[in-house]
């Protein structure tokens, strides 16, 4: 039976990663999306407590903001049709790479200290973007990971699981102005702007305060 054609098109929320300067983008589609996505953030200001009270407005940057969501996969469906011999092993292998380094980076790293090299450089980890939507594209990193897996097949590859990840989103404070990401969330933040502008109003009457002058 064909969908209703008037119905609105699902968009899928999904992590993006980029092994740069590769531009290929690798991209984990939400099998379901979550139902539910919990964020907060955490003012960035100059002035503290007891401080210097000239600061006390003052921002130094944009929030820390961390998004933390659940992610349900489920290979029933596909085990039933003959699909997905192994489960949900593959879906949770791309989403646990996202805190490895890579492998050939691992090997060369362990080459180089055999041949007496004094400083390695720590391997970076992918260039991940958290994709909810037009109106956040945002790059990430994982901070928090856990894996629930709930069924398995003969073979004890995993039917279900649901992972929770813990997201803290990268902005202009925490990035070098080459990288992708800084102009990612400052587009961002532009958009979230426009957005509020339109939500703000323009009078004081249904607040109840009255006609209020500053200065």
């Amino acid at each position: 039976m064909s969908t209703f054609p008037l119905s609105p098109r699902l968009l899928k929320g999904a992590l993006v990663t980029f092994n740069l300067p590769n531009p290929q983008p690798s991209v984990i589609s939400f099998q379901y999306n979550p139902e539910t996505l919990s964020r907060t953030l955490e003012a960035q200001t100059s002035g503290g407590e007891g401080g210097d009270r000239a600061e006390a407005l003052r921002i130094k940057g944009a929030p820390v903001e961390k998004i933390a969501l659940e992610i349900e996969l489920d290979a029933t469906d596909q085990l039933e049709r003959g699909e997905a011999p192994t489960g949900v092993h593959p879906q949770l292998a791309a989403l646990e790479l996202l805190i490895y380094p890579s492998s050939s980076l691992v090997i060369a790293n362990t080459a180089l200290l055999a041949l007496g090299t004094i400083e390695i450089i720590p391997p970076q980890a992918p260039f991940t973007l958290f994709i909810w939507g037009p109106k956040r594209v945002l790059p990430v990193r994982v901070s928090e990971f856990s894996i629930t897996e709930e069924a398995y097949d003969p073979q004890l590859n995993p039917i279900r699981a649901t992972v929770s990840l813990g997201l803290r989103v990268l902005s202009y404070n925490d990035l070098p102005i080459t990288n992708p990401g800084y102009h990612l969330f400052l587009a961002h933040q532009i958009v979230k702007e426009t957005m509020a502008a339109s939500a703000r109003g323009s009078s004081l009457d249904a607040t109840g305060a009255g006609p209020m002058r500053l200065g």
